[in-house]
């Protein structure tokens, strides 16, 4: 991710130190929109990244940016059912496990594979 992009990005705020996100979404989460909901809430945050669909029917997300970005996306995915982002959100998210990783050269943008 280049410097100053996104929210905070560059701009020495607390949350903008550069931050790699890696969490695999369990639940109904395949073939219901969830990777394009899931970019589309990246793009609106300013990361990089892909959404795949792994073969045990998981979807892994790697999301890198600013940590408070990162943090918002960790949250849209963690919300509970009952939650407003969690109504807007395709799919049935039973689970979320994630790591954070240190920041690496990707391409710029955010994707679906």
């Amino acid at each position: 991710m280049s410097p100053g992009r996104g929210p905070g990005g560059g701009s020495g705020e607390r949350g903008a130190d550069p931050a790699r996100l890696l969490a695999h979404v369990r639940g109904d989460v395949q073939g219901v929109g969830f990777r394009w909901w899931t970019r589309a809430r990246a793009l609106e945050l300013g990361l990089d990244g892909a959404a795949r669909n792994l073969p045990d029917g998981r979807v892994e997300v790697t999301a890198q940016g600013p940590r408070a970005a990162c943090e918002e996306l960790l949250g849209l995915l963690r919300a509970p059912d009952d939650a407003e982002a969690a109504r807007r959100r395709p799919g049935a998210v039973r689970g979320v496990a994630a790591q954070w990783l240190g920041p690496r050269d990707l391409p710029g943008g955010f994707v679906e594979l």
